[in-house]
């Protein structure tokens, strides 16, 4: 078995609170685990959203008693809280700004409300930012004017990625992550998929994730999965898996709702990272710089001892080679060739997963 150690997924929504039918800290955790992953860093756009000391005091709280491994959140930037920024700044492994269409209220528009944000944020943490295109040449002019440190988060063209390559170049603090979803598919998969495969950043085009390639381990150093789950009734369009059920048994379209953007990540990200390095299109060193060395440097995370995955890297399989932990049950990864499975999991000295299973007593 090849040991890895104990990986960092950089970028997860675990819907609590207010999405707990999608996931929660156990099922998200419990899928991390099965995924290779002992560390978590949760995105603040839940309901209500991470944007007072209170809600994010609240949810770590409640992550810190049932999360079957390490969960870290991120603080939210929003514009009728900027006060609480001060107070976030101590206790969240980072700031989280939403700069363009995404999932939840937290959407920030007004540019003065986004520079006082990089005001008040200290520079020994990260701004993560989603931003792309013009927003991503906005990020990087105030990480140069206020000397701060911004990530972005789930790069998905190549415009974006040279334009960081650029600024690392010039010595702005920038780094920058993508995912799984945006080097294995592109835009004739959304087509193919529908609304499972409805993300945000879209999927793009072919020459898009050959740039995302072509320069990962350099101008981007982080892997994540941005595992975003979603219940199936909601990717068909339904308020409720009743109305989906109904509809289903009458063989007619009801009125359909806007349809949630994401997919979950958490259990295919290593197994697909895996299968490239069995192609050839990576190496080991490199997969466990991305999903390892480089997030726990770039958000200072403490180390776990005694932790580690095993891994074969030789075995071929039909993915999932498990029942799927995550709530939401899909993945569209499902019935995708892979080769190299996660075979057991050790989180400080214990057993966590083997062969499919999660062990739930810590």
């Amino acid at each position: 078995m090849l040991i890895l150690p104990g990986l960092i997924d950089a970028h997860v929504h675990l819907r609590v609170p207010g999405g707990e039918h999608k996931e929660d800290f156990i099922t998200g955790s419990s899928a991390a685990l099965a995924g290779g992953f002992t560390t978590l860093l949760a995105m603040p756009n839940t309901n209500p959203p991470l944007v007072t000391l209170e809600n994010w005091q609240n949810a770590q709280k409640q992550a810190d008693s049932q999360a079957l491994c390490d969960v870290y959140h991120f603080a939210g930037g929003s514009e009728a809280h900027l006060d609480q920024i001060p107070k976030l700044a101590q206790q969240a492994v980072g700031l989280k700004l939403y700069l363009d269409q995404t999932f939840g209220p937290l959407r920030l528009q007004d540019h003065a409300a986004i520079e006082k944000c990089f005001e008040l944020w200290p520079a020994d943490k990260p701004i993560c930012l989603h931003a792309e295109l013009d927003s991503v040449q906005m990020g990087i002019a105030l990480a140069k004017r206020y000397q701060k440190h911004i990530h972005i988060c789930h790069i998905a063209r190549k415009e974006e990625v040279e334009r960081v390559a650029a600024a690392q170049d010039e010595g702005i603090h920038v780094t920058a992550e993508v995912t799984a979803h945006h080097l294995f598919f592109t835009e004739a998969d959304a087509k193919r998929l529908g609304a499972y495969g409805d993300m945000r950043p879209m999927l793009q085009t072919q020459a898009d994730q050959d740039a995302l390639w072509d320069h990962l381990g350099t101008s981007i150093a982080v892997i994540a999965s941005d595992h975003a789950p979603h219940a199936k009734f909601e990717k068909e369009g339904f308020e409720s898996q009743q109305a989906f059920l109904t509809a289903q048994e009458a063989l007619k379209a009801e009125e359909k709702r806007p349809i949630p953007p994401g997919i979950p990540g958490l259990e295919s990200t290593l197994p697909l990272m895996l299968t490239a390095v069995s192609e050839g299109r990576l190496s080991m060193e490199t997969l466990i710089k991305l999903l390892y060395d480089n997030p726990k440097r770039i958000f200072n995370l403490p180390e776990q001892a005694d932790t580690w995955v095993e891994v074969d890297e030789n075995a071929k399989y039909i993915f999932p080679d498990h029942p799927l932990y995550t709530k939401c049950g899909w993945s569209p990864f499902q019935a995708m060739r892979m080769t190299g499975k996660i075979h057991r999991v050790v989180l400080r000295g214990k057993e966590v997963y083997k062969e499919g299973i999660v062990a739930f007593e810590q």
